[in-house]
């Protein structure tokens, strides 16, 4: 709203003045609000070309710029040349009819309208629990998706998990010796590189109850209904995880139907037609230093094993072919180090690597009074997602597994995530929205219909009611940004400085209690708080609670 208006009466003085040049015209929010509402460096970009002092083209540029004096106070020069503009308290009142006006849809954008995004995230392995790790994965994951659908793109939310492999080969065998344990053996061998973990135990007990012991010889046909019923159990266990933080996924993609459908051998076909891989030692190996990686790689063990670049390799063709302008990948720290080799992969296939872009998280450290925790008191066993949403619930599990920089490391608090008080990030917006609701609902009694078209806003000149406004306006500008930079603590930070703005507001401000004129322009004002807050928790996954 503020910048495309700004926008329009800059560049019409701009061709007043016949400027031909390339130039930025960007508008910022100075750090020294004395200096004004926004500034804009243009002068200093056109200094050169125009072979003038900054200060001097500025002041041309004021000379011809034609504004509306109701809703712009003052435009000047300062500095080294940087024009500062203000805003006048009409203005503001104005953005609040605007935001009214779109309702739950405030913030939205149509920037990117006809591009198609796929997010890919958690894809964890169905051989266990989901733990924190996954948990951090799919709140940023999921909150990115948000971000994307909110500045106009068309979203797919997928789920890549790998059901081939020798980890479903262990989770089979482990999952085997358990049975034998339960059904004939207590003594049956368990595989060194077994998975360890109760749940193991536990699929062996639902397996018997449902078998008996007609697995117990071991055959090939007794694995493969082993391996597809622990498939199905870890699997159905990790939606359900998802279920409880609100994440559901639209694609579910299968690694095994790479194999099935041909999509493997296409790709070894492709590489070994474009003389990029070649036989080694019993194994195929693709030729990445032919694209600009220094050490060529296996792409095929000698044992006829594919390694995790040829899939991947695979899965990414597949998903560009799909045609998305833009494919997300969400990994864990530790994939670091493969992603160079798939981008290559895909490039060698004739494919634009530049569609696909990689987001790394770093990991999650759980705290509690300052000590790292590793097992759940509840359960005395490694502590799971599910452990600590029964502990801290969703809403502060979302969030806080999204409100630090997605590269930053991040320590979960269980000591703030308990608290019900300001401490408590998640309480403290929460508590500002309910206390809105409150408010509305205390109006509401008094039995008197307030028409919010017919709002009288030129009372809404306090220094708080002010500041307040202009925290809302900003909501679309940080959406935008957020997603540009796929990073959703973006918006955490955001809210909290509204939150922050309201409670100052509402402590400056008496609503209740005073002259009708003014208390209805101020509960209008809680009114458009109260959206932005409910369409902001929205994008992060968090539920805005009318009572606390």
């Amino acid at each position: 709203m503020t910048n495309s208006y700004l926008t329009t009466i800059f560049l019409n003085a701009l061709e007043k003045m016949q400027v031909k040049h390339e130039y930025n015209l960007i508008f910022d929010i100075p750090r020294n609000k004395d200096h004004g509402d926004l500034y804009t460096n243009i002068a200093m970009q056109l200094a050169k070309p125009l072979k003038k002092s900054p200060q001097v083209i500025a002041n041309e540029i004021i000379t011809n710029l034609q504004y509306d004096k109701e809703l712009i106070s003052e435009i000047s020069v300062a500095g080294a040349g940087f024009i500062n503009i203000k805003f006048t308290n009409n203005y503001y009142q104005k953005q609040l009819y605007q935001i009214y006006s779109e309702g739950s849809k405030y913030g939205y954008t149509d920037l990117n309208a006809g591009k198609k995004v796929n997010v890919e995230y958690v894809s964890a392995n169905p051989t266990g629990l989901l733990h924190l790790g996954h948990g951090r994965n799919a709140a940023i994951g999921d909150t990115l998706a948000n971000l994307y659908k909110w500045t106009g793109w068309e979203v797919t939310r997928e789920y890549y998990f790998n059901n081939a492999g020798n980890q479903m080969m262990n989770l089979t065998s482990s999952i085997y010796a358990r049975y034998m344990q339960l059904a004939s053996d207590p003594d049956f061998p368990f595989p060194e590189d077994g998975y360890h973990g109760s749940y193991v135990i536990t699929i062996a007990e639902e397996l018997l109850q449902k078998y008996s012991q007609e697995l117990i010889n071991g055959t090939e046909k007794d694995l493969e209904i082993i391996r597809k019923f622990g498939e199905n159990w870890c699997f159905d266990k990790i939606k359900k995880t998802l279920a409880r933080m609100n994440i559901f996924q639209d694609v579910f993609y299968n690694e095994d139907s790479l194999y099935k459908d041909g999509k493997i051998e296409a790709v070894l076909k492709e590489l070994k037609e474009k003389n990029l891989s070649y036989e080694k030692e019993g194994a195929t190996w693709l030729a990445f230093s032919k694209l600009g990686l220094e050490d060529d790689r296996v792409i095929v063990k000698s044992t006829g094993e594919p390694t995790y670049r040829l899939p991947d390799i695979a899965y990414h063709r597949e998903k560009l072919n799909r045609g998305y302008d833009l494919v997300v990948d969400l990994f864990g720290a530790d994939h670091i180090a493969t992603v160079p080799d798939v981008l290559a992969g895909v490039r060698a296939l004739g494919l634009d690597d530049s569609k696909i872009k990689v987001i790394i998280h770093q990991f999650v450290t759980l705290m509690e009074n300052g000590e790292q925790v590793k097992m759940s008191k509840r359960t005395g066993k490694s502590y799971t997602l599910d452990d600590l949403l029964d502990d801290v619930g969703a809403d502060v599990v979302r969030y806080f597994l999204i409100m630090r920089g997605v590269n930053t490391h991040l320590e979960f608090d269980l000591s703030i995530a308990r608290e019900q008080s300001d401490k408590n990030p998640v309480f403290y917006l929460q508590y500002a929205y309910a206390r809105i609701c409150s408010i509305l609902e205390k109006v509401a009694a008094e039995g008197k219909n307030i028409d919010f078209e017919k709002i009288d806003l030129t009372f809404l000149n306090e220094v708080a009611e002010i500041n307040l406004i202009k925290q809302l306006m900003l909501f679309p500008e940080t959406l935008q940004v957020a997603a540009e930079k796929a990073e959703p603590h973006i918006v955490c930070e955001y809210l909290r400085e509204v939150a922050a703005a309201f409670h100052v507001f509402y402590h400056d401000c008496r609503i209740i209690g005073t002259d009708d004129e003014i208390k209805y322009a101020r509960i209008f004002l809680a009114n458009i708080t109260k959206i932005v807050l409910k369409n902001g928790m929205s994008v992060l996954g968090v539920s805005s609670p009318e009572k606390m």
